[in-house]
C-alpha cells in the first residue's frame, strides 16, 4: 500500500507540474492587458526579427569562442594499419633487397600550441567589438519594432474611434429619421426630409461596415508586428487624457548623432575595420607553433603477433612559418582594407546628413500635425455647439432639416478629423524621437 501511495503521489505531482508549465506557456503567449507599453514588450519577446537578432548575438559569441579555442593546446590522435602485399625495395651496397615488414601499424598523439598566429590574435582583439556590434543590431531591430508596433497601435485606435463616431452619428440619424417620419405623418413636412434622413443613415451604416472590415485588417497587422499567434483576440487599453497630454515634445532639441544606434554601429564597424587593417599588416609576420608527438609503432610480418612488440618514437620542437614572397597579395589586401576604412568614413558622413534630413522632415511633419490638432480641437467644440443649437431650433420648427443634416455632417467630420489629427501627431512624434535617437526600448 505504501508503494501504491508513493506512485500515485509522484504521478500526481508530475501531472500538476506539467499543467503548470503549460499554463505558464499559454499565459506568455496571451496578452491580458493590451496597453501600448505591454504590446511593445510583447513584440520584443515574440516578434521573429527580434528573436533572430538575439540568436545572432549568441551565434557571434560562439563563433568568437570557436576562434579563441585555437589559443588552447590542440591534441590529436592518429592511427593507421598497413598491409604490404609486396615489400618495398632498398638499394644497399649495390644490392637490391626487400625492406620493412608485411604488417605495420602506428598509433600517435600529436600536440601543438599556437604561440603567435594572426588569425587567433584577430579573434582575441575583436571579441568585444564584434559582440557590441551584434547587440547594437538587436537594439536597432527593437527600436524599429517599438516604432512600428506603436504606429499600428495608434492606427487601430484611430479606426476604432472612427467607428465610435459613426455609432454616435447613426444614433443621431436614427433619431432624426424618426422625427422626420413623424413630422411627415403629421403633415408638417413633405417626404423629402424623410428620404434625406434615410439616405444619410444608409451612408453612415455603409461607412461603419467598411471601417469594421478595415479594423480586422489593421488588427491583423498589429498581431503580425507583435508576433501574436494566440487565438484569443486582444482589446487595446488606453487613456485618452494621458495620450492627449503626451503629444507635446521639445521642438528646440538638437540632433546628437551619438544617440542614434545606427551611428554607434558605424563607429563599431570602423573600429573593427581598423583591426582588420592591422590584421592584413600582420601577414608579414611569421607564425610560431610549439609541436610535439609520441608514436607507438608496431611492425611484424604476421598479423596475429603485430601488436605484441612496440617500437615507439617521440619528439618535441618549434615550427616557424615565415612567408617570404606571395606576389603582391599582401600589399593588395592592405590597400583594400585601407580603402574600406575610408569608405566607412564616407558612410558616417552620409548617415549624419541622412539623420539631419530625417529630423528636419519629422519635425516639420510633427509641427504641421500639431497645428492641425489644435485647429481640429477648436473646430470640434464649435461643430458640437452649432449642432446642438440647430438641433433645438429644428425641433422648434425654426431651422430646416437640410440645415440640421449639414450641422450633423460638420460634427461628424470634425470628430473624425480631430481623432485623425491626434493619432497623426502621436505617430509623427515617434518619427521625431527616432530621428533624435530617444525612442525608449525596454
Amino acid at each position: 500500500m505504501k508503494k501504491i501511495f508513493y506512485v500515485v503521489f509522484v504521478s500526481s505531482g508530475l501531472s500538476i507540474c506539467t499543467l503548470a508549465v503549460h499554463a505558464q506557456k499559454a499565459a506568455d503567449t496571451v496578452l491580458q492587458n493590451a496597453t501600448l507599453q505591454n504590446c511593445v514588450e510583447f513584440a520584443e519577446k515574440h516578434y521573429p526579427l527580434v528573436q533572430q537578432s538575439l540568436l545572432d548575438e549568441q551565434i557571434t559569441d560562439r563563433q568568437i569562442r570557436s576562434k579563441l579555442a585555437d589559443w588552447l593546446p590542440q591534441l590529436n590522435l592518429n592511427a593507421n594499419y598497413q598491409n604490404n602485399f609486396q615489400l618495398p625495395s632498398a638499394f644497399i651496397n649495390g644490392t637490391v633487397i626487400p625492406s620493412g615488414t608485411y604488417n605495420s601499424s602506428t598509433v600517435g598523439f600529436n600536440l601543438s600550441q599556437n604561440i603567435f598566429n594572426r588569425d587567433v590574435l584577430l579573434a582575441s582583439r575583436t571579441r568585444t567589438d564584434a559582440i557590441r556590434l551584434s547587440r547594437q543590431t538587436t537594439v536597432s531591430d527593437k527600436i524599429d519594432v517599438a516604432v512600428n508596433v506603436s504606429k499600428a497601435f495608434y492606427d487601430v485606435l484611430l479606426t476604432e474611434k472612427q467607428i465610435e463616431v459613426l455609432n454616435d452619428d447613426i444614433v443621431r440619424l436614427e433619431r432624426n429619421l424618426k422625427d422626420a417620419y413623424n413630422q411627415y405623418q403629421g403633415g408638417l413636412v413633405d417626404k423629402t426630409d424623410y428620404k434625406r434622413a434615410t439616405i444619410s443613415l444608409n451612408n453612415s451604416r455603409a461607412e461603419r461596415r467598411t471601417d469594421q472590415e478595415a479594423l480586422k485588417a489593421k488588427y491583423a497587422i498589429l498581431y503580425q508586428l507583435m508576433g501574436y499567434t494566440a487565438k484569443d483576440t486582444i482589446h487595446l487599453v488606453y487613456d485618452s487624457a494621458q495620450m492627449t497630454g503626451e503629444i507635446i515634445i521639445d521642438t528646440m532639441a538638437t540632433v546628437d548623432f551619438t544617440k542614434r544606434i545606427e551611428y554607434q554601429s558605424l563607429l563599431t564597424k570602423k573600429k573593427l575595420q581598423r583591426t582588420d587593417l592591422q590584421y592584413e599588416k600582420w601577414s608579414y609576420l611569421p607564425s610560431l607553433t610549439a609541436v610535439g608527438a609520441y608514436n607507438f609503432n608496431y611492425l611484424n610480418d604476421r598479423f596475429s603477433p603485430l601488436y605484441n612488440n612496440n617500437f615507439p618514437n617521440s619528439y618535441a620542437g618549434v615550427q616557424l612559418s615565415f612567408p617570404i614572397f606571395q606576389g603582391t597579395k599582401r600589399t593588395q589586401n592592405i590597400k583594400i582594407a585601407e580603402l574600406q576604412l575610408t569608405r566607412l568614413d564616407w558612410d558616417i558622413i552620409d548617415l549624419q546628413n541622412s539623420i539631419n534630413s530625417q529630423y528636419a522632415q519629422a519635425l516639420a511633419a510633427y509641427k504641421g500635425f500639431l497645428t492641425d490638432y489644435f485647429v481640429e480641437k477648436d473646430n470640434l467644440d464649435l461643430a458640437r455647439e452649432v449642432f446642438n443649437t440647430i438641433q433645438l431650433q429644428y425641433r422648434s420648427g425654426i431651422k430646416t432639416y437640410l440645415e440640421l443634416i449639414t450641422a450633423e455632417t460638420d460634427l461628424r467630420t470634425a470628430e473624425s478629423n480631430y481623432s485623425n489629427a491626434l493619432y497623426q501627431v502621436l505617430s509623427s512624434k515617434l518619427d521625431v524621437q527616432k530621428a533624435l535617437g530617444t525612442v525608449f526600448v525596454p
